[in-house]
Protein backbone atom coordinates (compact mmCIF):
# COMPACT_ATOMS: atom_id res chain seq x y z
CA UNK A 1 0.00 0.00 0.00
CA UNK A 2 1.34 3.44 -0.93
CA UNK A 3 1.52 6.01 1.86
CA UNK A 4 2.10 9.72 2.24
CA UNK A 5 2.14 10.43 5.95
CA UNK A 6 1.63 13.97 7.19
CA UNK A 7 4.49 16.06 8.55
CA UNK A 8 3.26 15.81 12.14
CA UNK A 9 4.13 12.12 12.31
CA UNK A 10 6.15 10.91 9.32
CA UNK A 11 9.60 11.52 10.83
CA UNK A 12 8.77 10.23 14.30
CA UNK A 13 9.49 6.67 15.53
CA UNK A 14 5.74 5.97 15.61
CA UNK A 15 5.31 7.39 12.12
CA UNK A 16 8.09 5.28 10.64
CA UNK A 17 6.68 2.19 12.32
CA UNK A 18 3.15 2.94 11.09
CA UNK A 19 4.41 3.57 7.57
CA UNK A 20 6.14 0.19 7.45
CA UNK A 21 3.02 -1.58 8.72
CA UNK A 22 0.75 0.19 6.23
CA UNK A 23 3.06 -0.71 3.35
CA UNK A 24 2.95 -4.39 4.35
CA UNK A 25 -0.84 -4.54 3.92
CA UNK A 26 -2.06 -5.73 0.49
CA UNK A 27 -5.75 -5.26 1.38
CA UNK A 28 -6.66 -8.83 0.48
CA UNK A 29 -9.54 -8.84 2.97
CA UNK A 30 -8.77 -12.23 4.50
CA UNK A 31 -8.75 -10.48 7.89
CA UNK A 32 -12.45 -9.60 7.67
CA UNK A 33 -13.37 -13.27 7.63
CA UNK A 34 -12.15 -13.68 11.21
CA UNK A 35 -13.05 -10.27 12.62
CA UNK A 36 -15.86 -10.59 15.20
CA UNK A 37 -17.22 -7.07 14.71
CA UNK A 38 -17.23 -7.31 10.92
CA UNK A 39 -19.07 -10.62 11.12
CA UNK A 40 -21.65 -9.08 13.46
CA UNK A 41 -22.13 -5.69 11.79
CA UNK A 42 -21.20 -6.36 8.16
CA UNK A 43 -19.69 -2.90 7.82
CA UNK A 44 -16.32 -2.61 6.04
CA UNK A 45 -15.27 0.08 8.52
CA UNK A 46 -15.91 -2.32 11.40
CA UNK A 47 -13.33 -4.76 10.07
CA UNK A 48 -9.52 -4.61 10.07
CA UNK A 49 -9.23 -3.56 6.43
CA UNK A 50 -11.59 -0.65 6.89
CA UNK A 51 -9.96 0.42 10.14
CA UNK A 52 -6.57 0.37 8.43
CA UNK A 53 -7.97 2.74 5.81
CA UNK A 54 -9.31 5.05 8.52
CA UNK A 55 -5.96 5.09 10.35
CA UNK A 56 -4.09 5.68 7.07
CA UNK A 57 -6.30 8.66 6.25
CA UNK A 58 -5.77 10.08 9.72
CA UNK A 59 -1.98 9.69 9.59
CA UNK A 60 -1.96 11.30 6.15
CA UNK A 61 -3.58 14.39 7.62
CA UNK A 62 -7.11 13.96 6.32
CA UNK A 63 -10.09 15.06 8.40
CA UNK A 64 -10.96 12.90 11.38
CA UNK A 65 -14.39 12.82 13.00
CA UNK A 66 -16.35 10.99 15.66
CA UNK A 67 -17.16 8.48 12.91
CA UNK A 68 -13.53 7.39 12.92
CA UNK A 69 -13.66 7.24 16.70
CA UNK A 70 -16.79 5.07 16.61
CA UNK A 71 -15.30 2.42 14.32
CA UNK A 72 -11.98 2.27 16.15
CA UNK A 73 -13.72 2.09 19.53
CA UNK A 74 -15.61 -0.97 18.30
CA UNK A 75 -12.39 -2.89 17.71
CA UNK A 76 -11.83 -5.63 20.30
CA UNK A 77 -8.05 -5.71 19.77
CA UNK A 78 -8.49 -9.49 19.64
CA UNK A 79 -5.78 -9.87 16.96
CA UNK A 80 -7.60 -12.69 15.17
CA UNK A 81 -6.91 -10.71 12.00
CA UNK A 82 -3.17 -11.06 12.61
CA UNK A 83 -3.48 -14.84 12.84
CA UNK A 84 -5.31 -14.83 9.50
CA UNK A 85 -3.21 -12.25 7.64
CA UNK A 86 -0.97 -13.87 4.99
CA UNK A 87 1.24 -10.74 4.89
CA UNK A 88 1.99 -10.61 8.60
CA UNK A 89 0.53 -7.13 9.09
CA UNK A 90 1.07 -5.97 12.70
CA UNK A 91 -2.44 -4.59 12.97
CA UNK A 92 -2.43 -4.27 16.75
CA UNK A 93 0.57 -1.95 16.70
CA UNK A 94 -0.87 0.21 13.91
CA UNK A 95 -4.12 0.34 15.86
CA UNK A 96 -2.31 1.51 19.02
CA UNK A 97 -0.55 4.29 17.10
CA UNK A 98 -3.79 5.32 15.42
CA UNK A 99 -5.73 5.41 18.70
CA UNK A 100 -3.09 7.57 20.34
CA UNK A 101 -3.30 10.11 17.49
CA UNK A 102 -7.09 9.93 17.51
CA UNK A 103 -7.23 10.82 21.22
CA UNK A 104 -5.36 14.02 20.41
CA UNK A 105 -7.42 14.99 17.37
CA UNK A 106 -11.00 14.09 18.29
CA UNK A 107 -12.16 15.23 21.74
CA UNK A 108 -14.35 12.76 23.56
CA UNK A 109 -17.58 13.70 25.27
CA UNK A 110 -17.43 14.54 28.95
CA UNK A 111 -19.28 11.31 29.78
CA UNK A 112 -16.83 9.22 27.76
CA UNK A 113 -13.82 10.91 29.33
CA UNK A 114 -15.21 10.39 32.81
CA UNK A 115 -16.04 6.73 32.14
CA UNK A 116 -12.55 5.99 30.81
CA UNK A 117 -10.94 7.87 33.67
CA UNK A 118 -12.88 5.89 36.26
CA UNK A 119 -12.11 2.58 34.58
CA UNK A 120 -8.42 3.41 34.35
CA UNK A 121 -8.18 4.63 37.93
CA UNK A 122 -10.50 2.28 39.82
CA UNK A 123 -10.05 -1.15 38.23
CA UNK A 124 -6.25 -1.43 38.62
CA UNK A 125 -6.34 -0.37 42.27
CA UNK A 126 -7.20 -3.27 44.54
CA UNK A 127 -8.03 -0.98 47.45
CA UNK A 128 -10.83 0.52 45.32
CA UNK A 129 -11.83 -2.49 43.23
CA UNK A 130 -12.17 -5.07 46.00
CA UNK A 131 -14.54 -3.02 48.23
CA UNK A 132 -16.56 -2.06 45.14
CA UNK A 133 -17.01 -5.73 44.20
CA UNK A 134 -17.91 -6.63 47.78
CA UNK A 135 -20.53 -3.87 47.82
CA UNK A 136 -21.92 -5.12 44.51
CA UNK A 137 -22.17 -8.65 45.89
CA UNK A 138 -24.01 -7.37 48.95
CA UNK A 139 -26.45 -5.39 46.78
CA UNK A 140 -26.74 -8.08 44.09
CA UNK A 141 -30.32 -9.15 44.97
CA UNK A 142 -31.48 -5.53 44.59
CA UNK A 143 -29.78 -4.81 41.26
CA UNK A 144 -31.41 -5.05 37.80
CA UNK A 145 -30.78 -8.49 36.29
CA UNK A 146 -28.45 -7.20 33.56
CA UNK A 147 -26.26 -5.44 36.13
CA UNK A 148 -26.49 -8.21 38.73
CA UNK A 149 -25.19 -10.72 36.17
CA UNK A 150 -21.95 -8.73 35.95
CA UNK A 151 -21.29 -8.91 39.69
CA UNK A 152 -19.19 -12.02 40.42
CA UNK A 153 -20.31 -14.43 43.08
CA UNK A 154 -18.19 -14.51 46.25
CA UNK A 155 -15.17 -16.78 45.97
CA UNK A 156 -14.75 -19.81 48.21
CA UNK A 157 -12.33 -18.70 50.92
CA UNK A 158 -11.23 -22.28 51.61
CA UNK A 159 -9.85 -22.54 48.08
CA UNK A 160 -7.18 -19.93 48.81
CA UNK A 161 -4.91 -22.24 50.82
CA UNK A 162 -1.43 -22.52 49.34
CA UNK A 163 1.43 -24.95 49.89
CA UNK A 164 3.85 -24.06 52.67
CA UNK A 165 6.79 -26.06 51.35
CA UNK A 166 9.84 -24.39 49.82
CA UNK A 167 11.87 -25.49 46.81
CA UNK A 168 15.17 -24.56 45.23
CA UNK A 169 13.37 -23.83 41.96
CA UNK A 170 11.32 -20.65 42.25
CA UNK A 171 9.16 -18.66 39.84
CA UNK A 172 7.27 -15.40 40.23
CA UNK A 173 3.53 -15.22 39.70
CA UNK A 174 1.74 -11.97 38.93
CA UNK A 175 -1.13 -11.56 41.37
CA UNK A 176 -2.69 -8.90 39.15
CA UNK A 177 -5.11 -6.17 40.03
CA UNK A 178 -8.52 -7.84 39.61
CA UNK A 179 -7.80 -11.57 39.70
CA UNK A 180 -7.18 -11.74 43.49
CA UNK A 181 -10.74 -10.51 44.00
CA UNK A 182 -12.53 -12.18 41.10
CA UNK A 183 -10.71 -15.52 40.95
CA UNK A 184 -8.43 -15.94 43.98
CA UNK A 185 -8.17 -19.70 43.51
CA UNK A 186 -6.34 -19.38 40.18
CA UNK A 187 -2.91 -18.53 41.56
CA UNK A 188 -3.45 -20.76 44.59
CA UNK A 189 -4.22 -23.72 42.32
CA UNK A 190 -1.17 -22.92 40.18
CA UNK A 191 1.01 -22.83 43.29
CA UNK A 192 -0.28 -26.25 44.37
CA UNK A 193 0.30 -27.79 40.93
CA UNK A 194 3.82 -26.38 40.63
CA UNK A 195 4.57 -27.49 44.19
CA UNK A 196 4.00 -31.09 43.07
CA UNK A 197 6.58 -30.46 40.34
CA UNK A 198 9.14 -29.08 42.79
CA UNK A 199 8.66 -25.43 41.85
CA UNK A 200 7.86 -22.78 44.44
CA UNK A 201 5.58 -19.99 43.26
CA UNK A 202 6.06 -16.61 44.88
CA UNK A 203 4.24 -13.29 44.54
CA UNK A 204 6.14 -10.03 44.94
CA UNK A 205 4.45 -7.19 46.82
CA UNK A 206 3.95 -3.82 45.19
CA UNK A 207 3.43 -4.96 41.60
CA UNK A 208 -0.21 -4.05 41.04
CA UNK A 209 -1.54 -3.89 37.47
CA UNK A 210 0.63 -5.12 34.59
CA UNK A 211 -0.37 -2.05 32.57
CA UNK A 212 -2.70 -3.77 30.09
CA UNK A 213 -5.85 -2.07 31.32
CA UNK A 214 -4.65 1.51 30.95
CA UNK A 215 -2.77 0.77 27.76
CA UNK A 216 -5.91 -0.39 26.00
CA UNK A 217 -7.80 2.65 27.29
CA UNK A 218 -5.19 4.78 25.45
CA UNK A 219 -3.80 6.03 28.76
CA UNK A 220 -0.42 4.90 27.57
CA UNK A 221 1.77 7.03 29.85
CA UNK A 222 -0.06 5.73 32.90
CA UNK A 223 0.31 2.19 31.55
CA UNK A 224 4.05 2.62 31.10
CA UNK A 225 4.27 3.74 34.72
CA UNK A 226 2.46 0.53 35.74
CA UNK A 227 5.01 -1.47 33.74
CA UNK A 228 7.96 0.30 35.32
CA UNK A 229 6.51 -0.30 38.78
CA UNK A 230 6.19 -4.02 38.05
CA UNK A 231 9.73 -4.22 36.71
CA UNK A 232 11.09 -2.43 39.79
CA UNK A 233 9.32 -4.91 42.06
CA UNK A 234 10.49 -8.00 40.14
CA UNK A 235 14.00 -6.91 39.25
CA UNK A 236 15.88 -7.78 42.48
CA UNK A 237 14.75 -11.42 42.26
CA UNK A 238 15.40 -11.58 38.53
CA UNK A 239 18.81 -9.90 38.63
CA UNK A 240 20.01 -12.05 41.54
CA UNK A 241 18.97 -15.24 39.77
CA UNK A 242 16.76 -16.22 42.72
CA UNK A 243 13.93 -17.00 40.29
CA UNK A 244 14.10 -18.76 36.94
CA UNK A 245 11.19 -16.93 35.37
CA UNK A 246 7.73 -15.44 35.64
CA UNK A 247 4.48 -17.40 35.41
CA UNK A 248 1.33 -15.74 34.06
CA UNK A 249 -1.99 -17.31 34.97
CA UNK A 250 -4.07 -14.64 33.20
CA UNK A 251 -3.36 -14.73 29.47
CA UNK A 252 -4.22 -11.04 29.14
CA UNK A 253 -1.48 -10.11 31.58
CA UNK A 254 0.87 -12.57 29.92
CA UNK A 255 0.37 -10.98 26.52
CA UNK A 256 1.13 -7.56 27.98
CA UNK A 257 4.21 -8.52 30.02
CA UNK A 258 5.69 -10.35 27.04
CA UNK A 259 5.59 -7.05 25.18
CA UNK A 260 7.35 -5.01 27.88
CA UNK A 261 10.51 -4.98 25.80
CA UNK A 262 8.63 -3.47 22.86
CA UNK A 263 6.70 -0.99 25.00
CA UNK A 264 9.77 0.36 26.79
CA UNK A 265 12.42 0.01 24.09
CA UNK A 266 12.86 3.80 23.91
CA UNK A 267 13.27 4.21 27.69
CA UNK A 268 17.04 4.09 28.38
CA UNK A 269 16.50 3.35 32.08
CA UNK A 270 14.17 0.39 31.50
CA UNK A 271 14.71 -0.94 27.97
CA UNK A 272 17.18 -3.67 28.95
CA UNK A 273 15.30 -4.70 32.08
CA UNK A 274 11.98 -4.78 30.20
CA UNK A 275 13.42 -6.98 27.47
CA UNK A 276 14.76 -9.44 30.03
CA UNK A 277 11.47 -9.57 31.95
CA UNK A 278 9.61 -10.20 28.69
CA UNK A 279 12.00 -12.99 27.71
CA UNK A 280 11.57 -14.73 31.09
CA UNK A 281 7.77 -14.63 31.02
CA UNK A 282 5.82 -17.84 30.41
CA UNK A 283 2.16 -18.75 30.43
CA UNK A 284 1.31 -21.35 33.06
CA UNK A 285 0.55 -23.87 30.32
CA UNK A 286 4.07 -23.47 28.88
CA UNK A 287 5.62 -24.07 32.29
CA UNK A 288 3.65 -27.29 32.75
CA UNK A 289 4.33 -28.44 29.18
CA UNK A 290 8.06 -28.09 29.84
CA UNK A 291 7.62 -30.47 32.80
CA UNK A 292 5.31 -32.82 30.92
CA UNK A 293 7.23 -36.02 31.70
CA UNK A 294 7.11 -35.48 35.44
CA UNK A 295 3.53 -34.25 35.21
CA UNK A 296 2.39 -37.39 33.41
CA UNK A 297 4.09 -39.55 36.05
CA UNK A 298 2.23 -37.72 38.79
CA UNK A 299 -1.08 -38.05 36.96
CA UNK A 300 -0.56 -41.80 36.53
CA UNK A 301 0.12 -42.11 40.25
CA UNK A 302 -3.20 -40.44 40.97
CA UNK A 303 -5.06 -42.95 38.79
CA UNK A 304 -7.42 -42.55 35.86
CA UNK A 305 -9.20 -39.24 35.40
CA UNK A 306 -12.94 -38.73 35.50
CA UNK A 307 -13.31 -38.53 31.73
CA UNK A 308 -15.54 -35.48 32.07
CA UNK A 309 -16.23 -33.48 28.94
CA UNK A 310 -14.68 -30.02 29.05
CA UNK A 311 -15.27 -27.03 26.79
CA UNK A 312 -12.14 -24.89 26.78
CA UNK A 313 -12.36 -21.32 25.50
CA UNK A 314 -8.90 -20.19 24.39
CA UNK A 315 -8.73 -16.42 25.04
CA UNK A 316 -7.58 -14.19 22.20
CA UNK A 317 -4.61 -13.12 24.29
CA UNK A 318 -3.53 -16.76 24.44
CA UNK A 319 -4.13 -17.97 20.88
CA UNK A 320 -3.66 -14.77 18.85
CA UNK A 321 -1.37 -12.53 20.92
CA UNK A 322 0.92 -15.15 22.50
CA UNK A 323 0.42 -17.72 19.71
CA UNK A 324 -0.08 -20.52 22.25
CA UNK A 325 -2.44 -23.04 20.70
CA UNK A 326 -3.23 -26.60 21.69
CA UNK A 327 -1.05 -26.61 24.81
CA UNK A 328 -3.83 -26.29 27.39
CA UNK A 329 -5.91 -28.80 25.45
CA UNK A 330 -3.05 -31.32 25.54
CA UNK A 331 -2.63 -30.85 29.29
CA UNK A 332 -6.34 -31.32 29.96
CA UNK A 333 -6.42 -34.45 27.81
CA UNK A 334 -3.40 -35.83 29.67
CA UNK A 335 -5.24 -35.20 32.93
CA UNK A 336 -8.10 -37.46 31.77
CA UNK A 337 -10.61 -34.92 30.48
CA UNK A 338 -12.40 -35.13 27.14
CA UNK A 339 -12.27 -31.97 25.05
CA UNK A 340 -15.59 -30.84 23.64
CA UNK A 341 -15.27 -29.22 20.18
CA UNK A 342 -16.15 -25.52 19.92
CA UNK A 343 -17.29 -23.99 16.64
CA UNK A 344 -15.47 -20.81 15.60
CA UNK A 345 -13.04 -21.23 18.49
CA UNK A 346 -10.90 -18.42 17.05
CA UNK A 347 -13.56 -15.78 17.75
CA UNK A 348 -13.51 -13.47 20.77
CA UNK A 349 -15.93 -13.94 23.66
CA UNK A 350 -16.43 -10.16 23.93
CA UNK A 351 -14.57 -9.54 27.17
CA UNK A 352 -11.49 -7.81 25.71
CA UNK A 353 -10.38 -5.90 28.80
CA UNK A 354 -12.92 -3.16 29.46
CA UNK A 355 -14.72 -3.72 26.13
CA UNK A 356 -17.63 -5.49 27.85
CA UNK A 357 -18.22 -2.28 29.83
CA UNK A 358 -17.58 0.20 27.00
CA UNK A 359 -19.47 -1.74 24.29
CA UNK A 360 -22.02 -3.80 26.24
CA UNK A 361 -24.35 -4.68 23.36
CA UNK A 362 -21.65 -6.07 21.09
CA UNK A 363 -19.91 -7.75 24.00
CA UNK A 364 -23.10 -9.46 25.18
CA UNK A 365 -23.86 -10.76 21.69
CA UNK A 366 -20.35 -12.17 21.35
CA UNK A 367 -20.58 -13.71 24.82
CA UNK A 368 -23.86 -15.44 24.04
CA UNK A 369 -22.49 -16.80 20.76
CA UNK A 370 -19.42 -18.14 22.56
CA UNK A 371 -21.45 -19.76 25.34
CA UNK A 372 -23.76 -21.39 22.79
CA UNK A 373 -20.73 -22.81 20.97
CA UNK A 374 -19.24 -24.07 24.24
CA UNK A 375 -22.49 -25.72 25.35
CA UNK A 376 -23.13 -27.38 21.99
CA UNK A 377 -21.01 -30.41 22.88
CA UNK A 378 -22.86 -30.92 26.19
CA UNK A 379 -19.75 -30.46 28.36
CA UNK A 380 -19.78 -30.96 32.11
CA UNK A 381 -17.30 -28.11 32.65
CA UNK A 382 -16.64 -24.71 31.07
CA UNK A 383 -13.08 -23.44 31.41
CA UNK A 384 -10.85 -20.68 30.08
CA UNK A 385 -7.44 -19.12 30.71
CA UNK A 386 -8.05 -15.45 31.51
CA UNK A 387 -9.87 -13.82 34.39
CA UNK A 388 -11.59 -11.29 32.10
CA UNK A 389 -13.02 -14.01 29.87
CA UNK A 390 -13.93 -16.08 32.91
CA UNK A 391 -15.90 -13.24 34.52
CA UNK A 392 -17.55 -12.18 31.25
CA UNK A 393 -18.65 -15.71 30.34
CA UNK A 394 -19.84 -16.29 33.89
CA UNK A 395 -22.15 -13.27 33.58
CA UNK A 396 -24.18 -15.23 31.01
CA UNK A 397 -23.90 -18.72 32.47
CA UNK A 398 -25.58 -20.42 35.40
CA UNK A 399 -22.90 -23.09 35.25
CA UNK A 400 -19.57 -22.09 36.84
CA UNK A 401 -16.82 -21.00 34.46
CA UNK A 402 -13.41 -21.96 35.81
CA UNK A 403 -9.72 -21.56 35.04
CA UNK A 404 -8.25 -24.68 33.46
CA UNK A 405 -5.46 -24.90 36.07
CA UNK A 406 -8.07 -25.67 38.72
CA UNK A 407 -8.91 -28.93 36.92
CA UNK A 408 -5.29 -30.07 36.97
CA UNK A 409 -5.05 -29.05 40.61
CA UNK A 410 -8.01 -31.26 41.49
CA UNK A 411 -6.38 -34.21 39.75
CA UNK A 412 -3.01 -33.74 41.43
CA UNK A 413 -4.35 -32.54 44.78
CA UNK A 414 -7.77 -34.17 45.25
CA UNK A 415 -9.94 -32.44 47.85
CA UNK A 416 -9.92 -34.35 51.14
Amino acid sequence: MQTNLADFIKDTPAGREADAILRSCVHCGFCNATCPTFLLLGNELDGPRGRIYLIKEMLEGQSVTVRTQLHLDRCLSCRACETTCPSGVRYHRLFEIGCQVLEQRVPRSAASRMSRFLLGEALPRKWIFKPAVRMGQWLRPLLPSTLAARVPLPADGAARQRPRSTHQRKMIALAGCMQPTLAPNTNAATARVLDRLGIELIEVAGVGCCGALRYHLNSQEGALDDMRRAIDAWWPDVESGRVEGLVMTASGCGAQVREYGERLKHDPAYAEKAARIAALTRDASEVLAAEQGQLLDLLRQEGAGSGQRVAFHAPCTLQHAQKIRGVVETLLTAAGYQLSPIADAHLCCGSAGTYSIRQPELATTLRDHKLAAMRAGAPALLVTANVGCQTHLQSGSRRPVRHWIELLDERLNPPS
